[in-house]
């Protein structure tokens, strides 16, 4: 049996995999607040090591991590995913590489802050000027 509507998140993690926990108790608690009762997240999680990532980030090589995630994704599309969601900031500086790589949307970072921005009535530019920690360049470009 499923709910009907309920979509397959497609979770890239392991960047860190804290990261990933948090990405991953917040979209229960979110489908737990709209659907209450036991609902949860129909979720299929791609775990990469952290340890190959950083290694190709700090060596500039982003197109070779980008392609380790879109690998991942195709992974996660071919598993039933019908949507993505990268479980980390920095690494959506290869999001478009990812997207290209699968037929089903990726869930941007940077559109989700947009909107609720959008919904706040700050400007963009506002926005990122309150936050004390920084935002990923990949993000704060996208806005």
């Amino acid at each position: 049996m499923k709910t009907e509507g309920q979509r397959v998140i497609g979770m890239l993690g392991g960047m860190s995999w804290e990261s990933s926990a948090q990405y991953y108790r917040l979209a229960n608690e979110l489908v737990r607040e709209r659907l209450g009762g036991l609902h949860s997240a129909r979720c299929l999680l791609a775990s990469v090591d952290f340890a190959d990532i950083e290694t190709l980030q700090v060596a500039g090589r982003w197109e070779e991590a980008g392609q380790l995630l879109a690998d991942a994704a195709e992974g996660l599309e071919a598993g039933g995913a019908d949507v993505l969601l990268l479980c980390t900031n920095t690494m959506h500086k290869v999001a478009d590489q990812v997207q290209a790589a699968v037929n089903i949307p990726l869930l941007h970072l940077a559109d989700a802050i947009g909107h609720a921005v959008t919904r706040s009535g700050l400007s963009a530019r506002d926005y990122l000027r309150s936050l004390e920690s920084g935002v990923s360049s990949a993000v704060g470009l996208r806005l």
